[in-house]
Order: C-alpha cells, then structure tokens, then sequence
C-alpha cells in the first residue's frame, strides 16, 4: 500500500509525466527518421533473383550482403520482392516499399503527439479534462487502425504492385496485431472512464 501510494502521489505523477512527454517525442523524431531511410531505400526485405535470394537486402545498395551496412529499417513483416527481366528492382516496387513502411510509422507518430498532449497535461495538473478523453480516444483509435487496417492496406499494395507487367512483391503481415489491437481498445476504455468522470463532475458541480 505504501508503495501504491509514493508510485501515485502528485509529485512523482508530474515527474513521470514529464519524462514520458520527452520520451513520446523522441518516438516521433525516430518515426521520422526511419520513414526517410525507407524513403532513401534502406529498408530492408527479401531479395529473389534468378541466381540467388538474399534475406536482408534493401534498395539503396546493389551488393545485397549485409556485411557493413548502416542505418537500415524493417517493417517486421516479411517481404518477399522479385527482380524485373532486367534483374533489377523495378522503381515501383521501391516506392511501393517506402508506403507500405510510411501507412505504419506517419499514424504512430499522430499517435504518439496526441499521447504526448495527454501527460503535458497531466505535468501541469490538468488531469480529468474533456482534452484528455478525447487525446486518449485518439490514441486509441490511431493504434487501433495500425492493428487492423495498415496489414490490410500493406497486402493491398503488394497486389496492386502485382498487377503491373515485370512486379512481383509477396507479404506475410499481421503477426503482431494483437499486441497494438488491445493497448488501443484499453485507451478507449480509459478515455470513456475520464470522459464519464468529467460529465460526473459537472452534474456534481450544478447541483450544488
């Protein structure tokens, strides 16, 4: 019990709020940088040619042995890419790469600032706030699209891409849904607890 109580009391929620804006942000700055080296074709996937298939290949590099590679990203999903009938990688299949990465990271990062709003507020101890509700069901709902809807856009795109004459991109998605598809329902949750604590508030506050 007294461990509850020093782990909730205002001074240490503050601190902890502060700490966890700065960490959001820092999410953000690296969201964003890894969206622009997938943009520069350093994601990386898995390259078939007619001689060979290499596991971690990326665009940005024509000797695809990955023996002193910088700065690479994954989407943790498996991407299965074919040279053209020029053995090279077709210029809309990289772009189609970079998408598939930025339908991912460009709703995290809205995520992650709505989050951030919520313990800015939090620092400043604005707490039970119709802002805060609506920053959590944010949250919740951008996470929610990440779980659900960017594997189904991501197979969509590799069909797509499919469809043109000389690409061929294959995916296996959706491994991890549940792990973002329950943190964002739970985030609805709690903004429809501070959403139902404020109105409580006021019915409180105009009957007195």
């Amino acid at each position: 019990m007294q461990l509850i109580q020093k782990l909730t009391n205002q001074k240490f929620a503050r601190s902890a709020a502060g700490l966890m804006n700065a960490v959001c942000w820092l999410l953000i700055a690296l969201l964003a940088l890894c969206t622009v080296l997938s943009f520069m074709g350093r994601q990386t996937f898995i390259l078939h040619t007619d001689e060979e298939t290499f596991e971690n290949a990326i665009c940005a590099e024509e000797d695809h042995v990955p023996y002193a590679r910088f700065m690479t990203v994954g989407t943790g999903d498996d991407i299965h890419v074919w040279t053209n009938s020029e053995g090279r990688i077709d210029l809309t299949v990289q772009l189609s790469l970079a998408l598939m990465y930025a339908i991912h990271t460009v709703p995290l990062m809205l995520a992650f600032w709505f989050l951030s709003r919520v313990f800015s507020n939090v620092r400043e101890d604005r707490i039970f706030t119709e802002q805060n509700a609506s920053y959590l069901l944010y949250y919740g709902l951008f996470q929610i699209f990440v779980a659900v809807c960017v594997p189904l856009l991501r197979l969509l795109i590799c069909r797509l891409v499919s469809f043109i004459p000389g690409n061929h991109m294959e995916i296996s998605t959706g491994q991890n849904m549940l792990n973002t598809l329950f943190p964002g329902i739970a985030f609805l949750v709690a903004a429809y607890i501070i959403h139902y604590g404020v109105n409580l508030q006021d019915e409180v506050d105009h009957t007195l």
